[in-house]
Order: structure tokens, then C-alpha cells, then sequence
């Protein structure tokens, strides 16, 4: 009997030791997969970013140039965001200038009109 059970627990612990080699297997294939998609997706960002530096030499896109890519862009993009907000601040204010030069202008035609 405790042959039995033996044989029991070690066909148990084969078939254990059976799923644990499948399913290792399968996570090494997802892994593969998500890094295959990973250089995918650091190539799409590298080639809409920098067209000129990415998949065009055939050379793997580190994340480092990717991070370096999307910052420089989002610096770019907030620069350009200040610049504008600087401009509109500008244009405001020559708008309220104009409008003051015009109720001026106004006012000296009238005092020319009254004068003559």
C-alpha cells in the first residue's frame, strides 16, 4: 500500500512538474511576443518622432532614444504653448492700444469738426 501511494504522489508531483514546464513555456512565448511588440511600438514612436532615425538603418530603437524622443517633443510642445500664450498676451494688448488710439482719433475729428 505505501507503494502505492508513493507511485501516487510521485505520478501527482510528475504531472505538477508537467504543468509547471507548460505553462513556463507559454509565459517565455508571451514574453517573447511583448517584447517583439514592445520593439514594435518603440520603432512606430521613433519613425513618427524622428523619421530620418528610426527603421530606416535597421537598427533596434532603445528606449532611451524613445524617452529622450517624447521628451524632447513635449519640451518642444510647451515651449511652443508659452510662445503662444506670450503672442495672444501681445496681440491683446496691441488690440487694446488700437482701440484706445481710435476713441482718441475720434475724439480730435470731433474737436476738428466743432472747430471748424
Amino acid at each position: 500500500q505505501a507503494e502505492e501511494e508513493l507511485k501516487a504522489a510521485w505520478s501527482q508531483q510528475a504531472g505538477q512538474l508537467q504543468e509547471m514546464g507548460h505553462r513556463e513555456r507559454l509565459l517565455r512565448s508571451d514574453l517573447q511576443r511583448a517584447r517583439e511588440q514592445l520593439e514594435s511600438f518603440k520603432t512606430q514612436v521613433m519613425q513618427v518622432c524622428s523619421p530620418s532615425a528610426a527603421g530606416s538603418t535597421g537598427k533596434s530603437v532603445t528606449e532611451q532614444q524613445v524617452i529622450e524622443k517624447v521628451r524632447q517633443i513635449s519640451d518642444e510642445n510647451q515651449k511652443s504653448h508659452e510662445r503662444e500664450k506670450s503672442l495672444q498676451k501681445e496681440l491683446s494688448s496691441r488690440l487694446s492700444q488700437e482701440k484706445e488710439v481710435s476713441a482718441n482719433i475720434e475724439v480730435f475729428k470731433n474737436s476738428l469738426q466743432k472747430l471748424q
